[in-house]
């Protein structure tokens, strides 16, 4: 179990860096968009590669963060019903939900994900507007957004199991 448990710090940790730098992708979008408007206005210039790169880094740090998200439970839940569960049945409720549906949604997403992946980076495939982007890397975010989801969920997982056997403290208690 302590190998298992130091896997899942070391997951935590990969999301937690990966969070550190996916923040400074809403800096670079806000600096697009302010470049943009400042472009088109003063000047009548505009790219649609500038909207589009906005779009891809809107992207990034929604599918990059989400397993960030989840290590600090900070996802949408229910909490006016768990929250009258004691802390081990909510352990188990989390258990079972991220092992029924949030698991394989991860897993049927990011298989489904990579053939569109595949034959976009074969193409070289670019945007259909005017001056827009390659297609490829925005397409990629969502296979290696749900791969980073995935195994945040195995971490939180394997933590709540540690936690009901009583070999870790209450992963919910760090944050």
């Amino acid at each position: 179990m302590r190998a298992v448990l130091g896997l899942c710090g070391a997951i935590d940790a990969l999301n937690t860096q990966v969070a550190r730098a996916v923040k400074w992708l809403v800096l670079v979008s806000i600096l697009i968009a302010a470049t943009n408007a400042v472009m088109r206005k003063l000047f009548s210039v505009s790219s649609n590669a500038y909207l589009e790169a906005q779009w891809y880094l809107f992207s990034a740090v929604f599918l990059l963060g989400a397993g960030f998200t989840l290590l600090r439970g900070e996802h949408v839940k229910i909490d006016i019903l768990a929250g009258r569960f004691s802390r081990r049945t909510q352990a188990v409720i989390e258990i079972l939900g991220a092992a029924f549906f949030l698991m394989p949604f991860c897993v049927i997403t990011f298989y489904l994900s990579l053939p569109p992946v595949m034959a976009k980076f074969a193409s070289g495939e670019v945007s259909q507007n005017e001056g827009g982007l390659l297609l490829w890397p925005a397409w990629a975010l969502i296979p290696v957004g749900f791969g980073l989801l995935a195994l945040q969920g195995f971490s939180e997982i394997v933590k709540r199991i540690a936690f009901l056997a009583g070999r870790a403290p209450d992963p919910i208690s760090r944050h």
